[in-house]
């Protein structure tokens, strides 16, 4: 390619295609040439070509212009060259006639169908095919019938395909073809039994059973073509998935077959029952073994294609079954050298993940000639499999460290150098002792660093790591360089990175104080603003005095108050002698309009519900229940849930409910609409019973007079339950109220009414109710803040789950909390997951949770859980919600 490329460019990128600069008005022009009493069946074929090309290539004709077009185009079957009627046929499958102008070719194309010239027979079907609709293919039926079963394979193979395309649109008819396509399965040609197979499969999926006897009858020997034996291979898997008898013997004769078929002499065949096999669920080492040997051997083979398609297949099996491959690292080591840079990666990528600690270094050294041949691409997934490597084998950080360094250096693109810091930071992050060299490997890089975002990045992590080293002055030089010669957004990040040395190594304090005195003099007002902040903070008279704690919380503490809540806060605050307090600001996560859901054309579902804006919903609830005097006592409100549907859709009331959560009351909001014109309800009520609630005891209802159509309304009930307890229960619910019905004309209710009730669905306390969902901009400083004082290890069983990914999610579920960094995201295959959760539990109280994860062959997962918090009773709290 490269060739091919330099010699475009030493011929001043000329291009040679016959199509340069053609116009469809002059191809239009020159089709005429059709109507010549001479046909020239070259020429006409050429003009064809260019009609051809130009449809492809999205040109738009006109009605007129594809009709004048398409009557031209079928005079030419009055030629009898071969080469001329295939592109007729082309063509006119391209202009796809409209139906009226069908009938113009269908008895041509019908003579051709019968023709004795099997490419007349083959191409008139598929064009047939193509351009009829359900009313002429019965006609024609009998002859497709015929041509599936036809001797030539040619004629049969394009009946099979047409068949394939019509099964989309005339489902009915093609399933009539059962017993002829049954027959071409035993064809002895390689693609008739293909595309046979293919039909009599898209037949049949519907029934699993019918698929099932398909599998059972054909892998008994009766397919001979390589490629309908591929795809009698994904049937074969596709049944063993389906089946409820995944362990049983009911699947043995299935796998048998796939094992089989690593004996066949063709290689694609081959390949797909390794890939096949491979990607079974719960297969197991002894399984995989014949499989893995037969991929070891494709490795080694002098085609490209089926080197990368061994070793793309071992890469996926090294994820879940790492050991299982091992016994072909010497194979893939000498893959690195591959010509193909795709096969080389892949190969490289492999061995990480399989490799052993001992073969560590001599792995780098292959890789390290081979980085600069590939692209940025390629390069991203080799990093990220080294820094896996690296927490496998801590103890390898420094040759692994010293490899990301050096590669860092080098020329690459955004996304490739973040992947390399991203490395970085967790292995200083994970690894303790890696902390000083990575620290200056990444000093290093942002002395020439391009990338403003990675330089903030890198300084803003120098500021909370470095001054914990055991001498923080060493990267002073490189901080303040960044002041002196970088752009205003770096320089503002340095000034901030300064101060946090100042702030926590007193030693510094004068020089940080001088350096920072020089930042008042610069021209951007951002790193001025910055400069004279930090030095009112920390105590700009030059005194070495120990930093206040508060000043700490400032600098390092995490803004546990979500933006966008801060931003609707700061833009209600009316100016007034008292100044703005952040603690009034709401810690929910979400901040948007009560979330009352809507059915399809109706309006909010909430009476005096809170106004689109940016009020955040905690804000709205507070006003909407103070101002009701039942509640008015209750203090203040800690949480309010999203809402609950009680009713299912479309139906004669919709009700849902939202939880508010006070610290001694529970008070249940249910917003009502009545969806019946012909009706007003009124004295409307929810009855709650709480006997499976025993801690909870009713205090207050507030029903709703009345209820007309389409006119949301909200009735309340009220709890009482034990004072801080986190108490949960179920609560059954009636709807009661008083029917009257309405006079359509004129709108006006009869004076008289009837007691009706409609069953609405339970409601639940949980333990995640008590729970608000606040995120941490950096939870390991967070989670060093709280400290180890209140800090409660254990391990759980949670028992066989679909997935790993299934049983995070349940688990975030549980404790109601707000995942931090992307930790809820499980990798595919991935046998092992961390996740970090943040939140404020009822109380107030701050609440940090680590949960790690494992997964064993039978699916049984394990859960390791740590959870600190500002009180040990919240602690133990976390502990029991999981336990129970």
């Amino acid at each position: 390619m490269a060739q091919y490329v330099k010699k475009d460019d030493d011929r001043d990128e000329e291009e040679y295609s016959p199509f340069l600069g053609i116009e469809k008005g002059a191809v239009l022009q020159e089709a005429r040439v059709f109507n010549d009493p001479q046909l020239d069946s070259r020429r006409c074929s050429q003009v064809i070509t260019k009609l051809l090309y130009l449809l492809n290539q999205g040109e738009t004709f006109t009605k007129v212009e594809a009709t004048e077009v398409f009557f031209s185009v079928t005079k030419l079957f009055q030629s009898k060259d071969i080469g001329l009627r295939r592109m007729v046929y082309l063509i006119i499958k391209e202009l796809s006639p409209s139906s009226d102008e069908v009938i113009i070719v269908t008895s041509s194309l019908m003579k051709d169908m019968n023709s004795k010239t099997d490419v007349y027979r083959a191409n008139a079907i598929r064009v047939l095919c193509r351009i009829t609709d359900g009313t002429l293919l019965t006609q024609i039926e009998r002859y497709l019938k015929q041509a599936i079963v036809d001797k030539n394979p040619v004629v049969a193979s394009a009946a099979l395909v047409s068949g394939i395309h019509l099964l989309q649109t005339n489902p009915e008819i093609v399933k009539r073809w059962s017993n002829e396509v049954q027959e071409a399965v035993q064809s002895r040609a390689a693609l008739v039994q293909f595309h046979a197979l293919a039909l009599l499969h898209q037949i049949r999926q519907n029934d699993r059973l019918a698929v099932s006897k398909l599998v059972t009858s054909l892998t008994r020997g009766t397919v001979r073509s390589p490629l309908a034996q591929c795809l009698l291979i994904r049937y074969t898997s596709q049944v063993i998935r389906e089946s409820s008898m995944n362990n049983q013997s009911g699947d043995r004769p299935f796998y048998d077959y796939l094992e089989g078929c690593l004996r066949h002499k063709a290689e694609m065949v081959i390949f797909e029952a390794a890939r096949a096999i491979t990607e079974l669920n719960g297969v197991t080492s002894r399984e995989l073994t014949p499989a893995i040997t037969v991929l070891q051997l494709f490795l080694s083979s002098s085609k490209p294609v089926l080197r990368f398609a061994a070793v793309r297949t071992l890469n996926k099996v090294a994820m879940t079954h790492p050991m299982a491959v091992t016994s072909c690292n010497i194979d893939m080591e000498s893959l690195i050298s591959d010509q193909n840079r795709s096969i080389a990666t892949l190969a490289i990528t492999t061995l990480l993940k399989t490799g052993n600690e001992s073969g560590v270094d001599r792995l780098m050294k292959q890789i390290t000639n081979f980085m600069s041949d590939i692209a940025d691409e390629f390069k991203i997934v080799v990093v990220d499999a080294i820094r896996s490597l690296c927490l496998k084998f801590p103890l390898k950080y420094r040759s692994l460290m010293n490899f990301l360094s050096n590669i860092l250096r080098e020329e690459g693109g955004f996304e490739y150098k973040k992947a390399i810091v991203d490395s970085i930071v967790i292995l200083i992050r994970d690894i303790p002792d890696a902390k000083e060299s990575g620290l200056l490997h990444l000093c290093e890089f942002i002395e020439d660093c391009e990338f403003t975002y990675l330089s903030t990045q890198i300084l803003h992590f120098l500021g909370v790591e470095g001054p914990k080293t055991s001498d923080p002055s060493k990267y002073i030089r490189y901080i303040y360089n960044r002041v002196i010669l970088e752009n205003a957004t770096v320089r503002a990040s340095a000034v901030s990175t300064l101060a946090k040395f100042g702030a926590v190594v007193d030693s510094l304090k004068p020089r940080i104080f001088v350096l920072l005195r020089r930042c008042l003099y610069d021209n951007d007002d951002e790193v001025r603003d910055r400069a004279t902040l930090y030095l009112n903070t920390l105590g700009g008279d030059g005194s070495v005095v120990e930093t206040d704690k508060d000043v700490k919380d400032f600098l390092f503490g995490s803004l546990d108050i979500p933006l966008a809540n801060l931003e609707a806060s700061l833009k209600n605050y009316e100016p007034t002698e008292e100044p703005f307090d952040i603690s009034s600001v709401p810690k929910e996560v979400k901040s948007q309009p009560l979330a009352e859901k809507k059915t399809a054309g109706k309006k909010p579902t909430a009476l005096g519900a809170p106004p689109a804006g940016p009020t955040s919903t905690v804000d709205a609830y507070e006003k909407l229940l103070s101002s009701i005097p039942e509640f008015s006592s209750f203090g203040k409100l800690f949480k309010s849930s999203t809402p609950v549907e009680l009713t299912e859709a479309e139906t004669e009331y919709a009700v849902n409910v939202v939880k508010h959560i006070f610290d001694k009351h529970v008070v249940f909001q249910y917003n009502c609409t009545n969806t019946i014109p012909e009706q007003l309800l009124e004295n409307v009520v929810v009855v709650v019973d709480a006997s499976e609630a025993e801690e909870f005891a009713e205090v207050a209802t507030m029903p709703l007079k009345s209820l007309p159509y389409d006119t949301p309304g909200q009735t309340f009930v009220a709890f009482e339950k034990p004072e801080g307890v986190p108490a949960v229960g179920r609560f059954s619910n009636v709807l009661k109220f008083l029917v009257k019905e309405v006079d359509p004309s004129t709108g006006e209710a009869e004076e008289d009414g009837v007691e009706d009730e409609y069953q609405l669905e339970d409601s639940e306390i949980v333990a995640a109710d008590y729970m608000l969902k606040v995120g941490v901009s950096n939870f390991r400083n967070a989670w060093e803040s709280l400290g180890p004082d209140f800090e409660r290890i254990d391990e759980y069983g949670l028992g066989p789950r679909e997935s790993l990914s299934e049983a995070v999610n349940a688990v975030i579920n549980l404790l109601g909390m707000q995942p931090c960094e992307g930790t809820e995201v499980v990798a595919a295959n991935s046998r092992s997951h961390s996740c970090l959760l943040s939140g404020v539990y009822m109380g107030n109280v701050k609440v940090l949770v680590r949960l790690s994860f494992g997964v064993d062959s039978s699916k049984e997962v394990a859960m390791k859980l740590a959870v600190r918090s500002e009180e040990e009773s919240v602690s133990d709290a976390i502990h029991e919600i999981v336990a129970n």
